[in-house]
């Protein structure tokens, strides 16, 4: 017989999210992972069993979680006082309580915040990041809200890293097919998998917007709810995973990369921005009779004046790069436009109390807490320098200028001297990402590529 529950277990069972709860209805929790956002965006953390995270209010880990590139390596960013591993204190918000129902048992996941061991805000722990550019929103009387755009690609197992990317084979038999944009039968191609993903969304309480297909073989878009950017941020920091579960479970994969597949279009992760004034609740970005308003033009060329120097950060990897290339569905410049998909910063067509400005920069691959936070930073920028943005671009954006850099090490130049950035961000996150961001791209010069063996071998 089973040992009678004490009160504090009942107590914490009682307060878990509604879709926490209904999912655990009839059954007995067996696990609780409690993880964290690294800076690539991996989960970390610990499994622990249910009843001992009944009892535990915090749990350590290292520091150096964020130090780590994401091949595994180090990057110097210890400090001061040396590489020696501090712990971390992670304390759970109960409010991101979910589900992880691919797993074999009854499995709860949980966000932790890091913090210090005086009890301060870990600073470059990506969650903390972004709640410091809302906070600095919500003193000014601002309420930031984003609505994110995912792009993915459901691809053929792929476990030799030496062999390319192709796509998966659709219900049909037949590999997944380019060109298909907003296909209803492309999407029935991928149906068991999207399935999954629609029943894993429900059972962790997601709604999700839509599902499209995109211009790609085997690509797809998913577009949630717009809201509060913390929450859409976990949301998206579950819904990799998640996607990466129902994959797995039709014999694919899922990916994130930003160019996964040469020829095709990159894969994006557009953030829709407005905001909201506090005392009123009302958007300001529209005025009197749903005129534009000078705030409008104030996020718009925040985002024009700042987004080059936080590119790293939506765009993190040498394969981010790849993204941005003339009349392939990614923008080059940053010009803005009204509905004009050709522009980095895009209006889109919507009534006066909707008015909102898109960012087409930032790429599926980055970290969503990062990459949220970088544009919101932009935007606030923006508003605090009431600056005016270029003259609004009418026509083919990619007959403009290219003005986003064309690989990291340029991007994290850009990054290293933005001081008001860093100021927004905090500056002891800037320096640890810029380091470790540095270490991976070493990583990579050490790399000899197929092109390089191709072209150079015989021929220099």
């Amino acid at each position: 017989m089973p040992a009678k529950p004490k009160a504090k277990d009942i107590d914490w069972m009682e307060h878990l999210p509604e879709s926490a709860a209904e999912y655990l209805q009839g059954h007995r929790l067996d696990e609780v992972e409690c993880i964290v956002s690294d800076l690539p965006g991996i989960a970390r953390g610990k499994a622990v069993p249910a009843s001992k995270f009944a009892r535990q209010a915090q749990f350590f880990l290292p520091n150096s979680i964020y130090f780590q590139t994401i091949t595994g390596g180090w990057g110097e960013a210890a400090g001061e006082d040396g590489f020696t591993e501090p712990d971390m204190v992670l304390k759970p918000d109960m409010s991101t309580a979910r589900a992880a129902p691919w797993t074999a048992d009854w499995t709860l996941q949980v966000i932790h915040d890091a913090f210090d061991q005086a009890g301060e805000p870990i600073a470059f722990a990506p969650r903390n990041v972004l709640k410091r550019v809302v906070e600095l929103y919500r003193k000014e009387g601002w309420e930031p809200v984003v609505a994110p755009e995912m792009e993915f690609y459901l691809v053929a197992r792929n476990i030799n890293p030496a062999e390319e990317i192709a796509p998966m084979m659709g219900r049909s038999g037949r590999p997944a097919a380019a060109r298909q944009a907003y296909s209803m039968s492309a999407v029935d191609e991928f149906g068991p998998v999207i399935d999954d993903i629609y029943d894993f969304a429900e059972d962790m309480g997601f709604e999700i917007d839509g599902i499209t297909q995109e211009g790609g073989a085997g690509q797809l878009e998913i577009n949630l709810r717009h809201g509060d950017p913390v929450k859409l941020a976990d949301e998206i920091f579950y819904f990799k995973r998640l996607i990466r579960e129902a994959a797995l479970r039709h014999d694919c994969f899922a990916t994130f990369m930003a160019k996964p597949i040469e020829g095709e279009p990159g894969s994006a992760m557009h953030v829709h921005h407005s905001v909201v004034d506090t005392k009123t609740g009302k958007n300001i970005f529209t005025g009197a009779r749903g005129a534009e308003t000078d705030a409008f033009f104030h996020f718009i060329a925040g985002l024009q004046n700042h987004m080059p120097s936080v590119v790293a950060l939506i765009a993190p990897y040498v394969n981010s790069y790849r993204r941005y290339v003339k009349d392939h569905a990614a923008p080059i410049n940053l010009e803005w436009g009204r509905d004009n998909r050709t522009t980095g910063i895009r209006v889109p067509i919507s009534d006066a109390a909707s008015r909102r400005v898109e960012n087409r920069l930032a790429g599926m691959d980055c970290n969503p807490y990062l990459g949220i936070a970088a544009s919101l930073a932009c935007g606030y920028l923006g508003l605090k320098e009431r600056k005016r943005p270029t003259k609004e671009f009418k026509g083919d954006a990619y007959e403009g200028v290219e003005e986003i850099p064309r690989d990291l090490f340029s991007a994290l130049d850009l990054f290293k001297d933005a001081k008001k950035i860093h100021d927004v961000l905090h500056p002891e996150f800037a320096r640890v990402y810029r380091i470790v961001k540095t270490a991976e791209y070493d990583e990579f010069l050490q790399v000899i590529s197929p092109w390089e063996r191709e072209h150079l071998l015989l021929n220099v």
